[in-house]
């Protein structure tokens, strides 16, 4: 595969690519010509991660060091609070880290979320890159500048808007993926297309069995396709003043469902779950036809996605959603469809809308 850029830019504010390569080979390279050579790095990562990548990593960006060293933790979302982020601290104290230095994540979604909040609160703020490592981290979490961990089960309460210097995905390690991983990606591709490009999203159905085999050139397309979608919304709304809730598309009652069920499902899911509900309530306020909810659900089965949760209750679930972090004046932002493709902002949904969604996912 060819080397691909793509720019997130903002005047002012913040520019940087987003590389697209089949290996690491090019790392050094890009931390160059991005002026981030000659620092001192740590290198972050999941235990997982890192006993796939850290080495090849290190020896990726060596040449353009003074000095690496890494830190790495349990995986899974258990890891991603304020005491992983305390150890992550320490090491960096102890290596004598300062406003130079910069942090590389490694990995998923949690590493991406966790080593950018440490980057954003260490010594007021010092730059991190993201070396996403599973689809769902390519196509959404480390593009965008959200970091965050959770606080006492309650996903993202504690975080900050801080943008990467860099992104460098080497789109080969999809290959190591489990089959649950890489759904829990499909789960964040299909919402992109739901969001704005129905086109996308129905391209991506069309191709089921090449998405499927990992097919290299496929899913390099489908990668580039949602940065280019999430990069724009994030070029005009860094803070998610407006435009940019729209990418919460799923994740009100996702998150709940995340909660609840102590994490024992993946983001990627628990988002499927959640589009099916708000697909369920746009269906009820007569913006969808029972044909395109069905046509929804049916793309989210293909790709081995959940469409429904059990040993759960409505109510708890309702109670759940209220803690979600983007309440407004005590309403939630919910996001719905006007048709698939063609999501919105809506401050007015109601307790008894969201029990018929959060009824459209519950099984006995």
């Amino acid at each position: 595969m060819n080397s691909k850029i793509l720019f997130v830019k903002r005047n002012g504010d913040f520019h940087y690519p987003i590389c697209f390569e089949s290996d690491f080979s090019a790392l050094a390279k890009a931390l160059k010509e991005e002026g981030l050579s000659g620092r001192r790095i740590c290198l972050v990562a999941d235990d997982t991660v890192a006993s796939l990548y850290l080495d090849a990593v290190f020896r990726a960006m060596a040449p353009v060091c003074q000095d690496i060293f890494s830190f790495t933790f349990p995986a899974g979302e258990a890891s991603k609070n304020l005491d992983t982020v305390q150890d992550l601290y320490t090491v960096l104290i102890e290596h004598g880290m300062d406003r130079q230095g910069l942090l590389a994540a490694l990995g998923g979604g949690v590493t991406g979320d966790l080593t950018g909040f440490a980057a954003a609160t260490y010594l007021r703020g010092i730059d991190f890159i993201q070396i996403p490592t599973t689809l769902l981290a390519q196509v959404d979490s480390s593009v965008g500048g959200k970091t965050g961990v959770d606080f006492r089960g309650y996903k993202n309460m504690a975080g900050a808007f801080w943008q990467p210097r860099l992104v460098y995905m080497n789109l080969s390690v999809l290959s190591t993926l489990s089959e649950e991983q890489f759904a829990c990606g499909m789960g964040e591709v299909l919402k992109t297309g739901l969001i704005c490009d129905i086109a996308f999203f129905q391209g991506v159905c069309a191709r089921h069995q090449a998405v499927q085999e990992r097919d290299p050139l496929v899913m390099a397309e489908l990668i580039r396709r949602c940065c280019e979608i999430k990069a724009g919304i994030v070029e005009r709304d860094p803070k998610e003043k407006g435009e940019r809730a729209l990418l919460n598309l799923g994740h009100t009652i996702g998150h709940a469902i995340e909660k609840l069920k102590n994490f024992e499902l993946l983001h990627g899911q628990c988002v499927a779950l959640g589009l099916i509900a708000s697909a369920e309530i746009s269906r009820l306020r007569g913006y969808l036809t029972d044909q395109e909810v069905g046509e929804i659900r049916q793309a989210l089965e293909s790709f081995r996605l959940p469409v429904s949760v059990s040993g759960l209750d409505e109510e708890t679930v309702l109670q759940a959603t209220r803690k979600d972090k983007k309440m407004k004046d005590g309403q939630i932002r919910f996001i719905l469809m006007k048709k698939p493709g063609s999501s919105f902002i809506d401050p007015t949904v109601t307790d008894r809308e969201l029990r018929q969604g959060i009824r459209a996912v519950l099984r006995a």
